[in-house]
């Protein structure tokens, strides 16, 4: 596991804005607050070994069987549990810059990276840190090159692209996909996720899964969020994804920056001087800004950062005080 992840604020002191985290600025958490404040007394207890509640809730929304869902302690414990799972096959193949953990989780297990034609091949969609996104034709033709297609779903619901559904890919065999509610319901510090796949697959994750690897406190967020209406509705969304593209024009107006194309409501960007890194630093110290660092992304180099997309108040903000960085830089050459 890498360090440097987004959304490092333990490693600050007291924020403005957090631009490195692509959680949603717009999702309200305080009903959920308020319920697990009356539920509190579950720690008492042990959880369900298995969630078996929570799998029975997700299946019924999305139509599949209760077996062909598994709910993990996080998007990141999905993905070690598959990597474990599937050890046997030996080889894995992923495109970069993308999430690191797929491939560290592969190695854990002794696999070796054959990027053309790997037994496994691991798929984000939309990607981060690019905000790219697979269609449905490009992933059919994956899952036709490789034995297994795991797709991570955890940005799913940071752009308006329709995604491939559970039913779709439990229909086509060999398709795992993982799905976040830390990501969709803004629960970062609850650590939930799950996976869905055909129930076979399901039954083999399942035999390697830890007991009680989530906590009370997660089942009850889970069960109360999807009965009640969900905070990262499709209209707030379309509200950030315009501003987003607001906020990649106008940096692109700035002489020394570059943008990546992006569908989601984070982008991918590099500073022709200085490194992110240094912006970095900049932006905390001098306006309380956080922005992630994307230099340890494989296939990435220093001068590479990505931003999420905040207020518009704070995104205009924020353009200034990296043109003011890059101002300074170009003084001092």
């Amino acid at each position: 596991m890498i360090e440097g992840h987004g959304d490092d604020t333990y490693n600050y002191g007291e924020l403005r804005r957090n631009f490195s985290s692509n959680i949603s600025p717009l999702i309200d958490t305080s009903p959920l607050r308020e319920y697990l404040a009356q539920r509190l007394e579950v720690i008492n207890h042990y959880p369900e070994p298995s969630a078996h509640s929570l799998e029975k809730a997700i299946a019924e929304i999305y139509a599949v069987g209760a077996d062909e869902v598994l709910v993990t302690n996080g998007a990141t414990d999905a993905i070690y549990l598959i990597a474990q799972t599937l050890r046997h096959e030996h080889t894995f193949a992923v495109k970069h810059p993308t999430f690191s953990e797929y491939a560290d989780a592969c190695r854990m297990f002794g696999y070796e990276e054959t990027p053309q034609g790997g037994a496994v091949r691991w798929l984000c969609n939309p990607n981060n840190p690019t905000g790219e996104i697979r269609t449905e034709d490009a992933i059919k033709q994956l899952s036709c090159r490789h034995h297994w297609l795991v797709i991570d779903q955890s940005y799913e619901d940071c752009t308006s692209y329709p995604m491939l559904t559970p039913r779709e890919a439990i229909e086509m065999q060999n398709v795992i996909q993982i799905h976040s509610m830390t990501k969709r319901f803004g629960i970062p510090g609850l650590r939930l996720g799950y996976i869905t796949a055909p129930a076979a697959v399901i039954a083999r994750l399942r035999a390697n899964a830890r007991p009680w690897a989530v906590n009370a406190l997660a089942i009850e967020a889970g069960l109360w969020l999807l009965a009640h209406p969900n905070p990262y509705e499709q209209t707030m969304m379309s509200d950030l994804l315009v501003e987003t593209q607001i906020l990649a024009n106008r940096l692109r107006r700035i002489f020394g920056i570059h943008v990546y194309p992006t569908a989601t409501n984070f982008m991918l960007c590099s500073i022709s001087q200085g490194s992110a890194a240094e912006l970095k630093e900049y932006l905390v110290k001098n306006h309380g800004f956080l922005i992630r660092d994307a230099s340890n992304f494989e296939g990435l180099q220093d001068c590479h950062f990505r931003i999420a997309t905040q207020h518009p108040d704070y995104n205009k903000e924020l353009v200034e005080a990296i043109r003011a960085f890059l101002q300074t830089r170009q003084q001092k050459a």
